[in-house]
């Protein structure tokens, strides 16, 4: 099958993903192989790319936000169906026995193995994942819909519940990629007003068609004090303009798993009033199962940009340099990708 790895971390100017030929694998006991259709592409795999995040492996395959249907079923796989369409998200797998795991917060497992890291993902035509760790997908998503709401959805979900957002609270979202466009159509649906703080003129314009009450560049103050923030810009220097904004007793949600430095803060302007920082790690699979059910509910929709499979390294390239609003999306499936408006990389 072919497949993209990591090959030598670095700019992605230097091509850090390669064109791989790899068996078709087969599935292990408890194990799903799927035939991908879709893979969303995440800033964390851009991060695994150039280096920010350490590869687990030589020449892994990025891809956690992967769409598809099952077609082999390993020994003692009962869960899902030969034709079935799941996904198969960045929490790949549990040891099950850890303090956090026994109290439900697997999301903190000391032991944990991650879809794209540890173990291969969605760059490629086929993919295996454990049966517990895999989504159904709603029947009324289609595969390009549903590969960003796999992480950028479930993670965007779990940072608004870290976020402590009070019910029709004002909400400020610095960043606004593609976990951030659907974290904000779901604080809107709850009742909450949403303010977003991005560099790209075209992010703001999606923004307030999606509803916010108002969009600004990263570095400018909301209109209003905050009661909760979420940062998921990788961009350190803007916590600091986050915790300035918010409201005393508010909380400050960072989103992403890479990020750079954090100024010196100033505890009287940033901190001081109860306000709190919290980070985000992974999610649960009872995040994943809940946010699913909220985004068919509520309609949520991911801005998707097309991408073929063979044009992986451009999705990434756009990625670091802005390119698009909403989320990247590799198409492995070409039947799926002819139903698309054009892929925004090269023909």
């Amino acid at each position: 099958m072919r497949a993209y790895a990591v090959d030598a971390p670095g700019p992605i100017a230097t091509h850090p993903l390669v064109e791989v030929e790899r068996p078709v694998p087969t599935p292990g006991p408890g194990e799903i192989r799927v035939r991908v259709e879709a893979c969303g592409v995440c800033r964390t795999d851009l991060h695994l790319a150039e280096g920010d995040l350490a590869p687990r492996r030589p020449r892994v395959v990025p891809g956690h936000e992967v769409v598809g249907t099952v077609d082999a079923l390993g020994e003692g796989a009962e869960r899902f169906s030969i034709g079935q369409r799941i996904g198969i998200a960045w929490l790949g797998a549990t040891c099950g026995r850890c303090r956090f795991c026994v109290a439900g917060r697997e999301n903190l497992c000391v032991a944990p193995s991650f879809t794209g890291w540890d173990r291969d993902g969605g760059y490629a035509e086929f993919a295996l994942a454990d049966q517990r760790f895999a989504y159904p997908i709603p029947a009324e998503l289609g595969p390009i819909e549903a590969a960003p709401l796999l992480c950028a959805g479930i993670i965007g979900y779990r940072a608004l519940l870290r976020a402590e957002l009070p019910p029709g609270g004002r909400l400020g979202i610095y960043g606004f990629g593609a976990s951030a466009h659907l974290c904000a159509q779901l604080a809107i649906a709850q009742g909450a007003r949403v303010h977003v703080l991005t560099r790209g003129a075209a992010a703001r314009t999606l923004a307030l068609e999606l509803g916010a009450a108002s969009a600004g560049a990263a570095d400018t103050a909301p209109p209003e004090p905050l009661d909760s923030a979420i940062l998921f810009a990788p961009v350190g220097t803007l916590v600091p303009a986050a915790l300035a904004a918010l409201e005393r007793g508010g909380t400050l949600s960072i989103a992403g798993i890479h990020l750079s430095d954090i100024p010196p803060l100033n505890y009287a302007e940033h901190l001081f009033g109860e306000k709190s920082v919290r980070s985000v790690t992974a999610n649960t699979r009872q995040d994943g199962l809940v946010f699913l059910e909220l985004a068919a509910r509520l309609h949520l929709r991911a801005t998707t940009n097309p991408y073929r499979l063979g044009d992986a390294s451009d999705a990434l390239r756009d990625l670091a340099g802005g390119n698009f609003v909403g989320a990247a999306v590799l198409v492995a499936d070409q039947t799926h990708l002819r139903a698309t408006a054009t892929p925004s990389s090269s023909e």
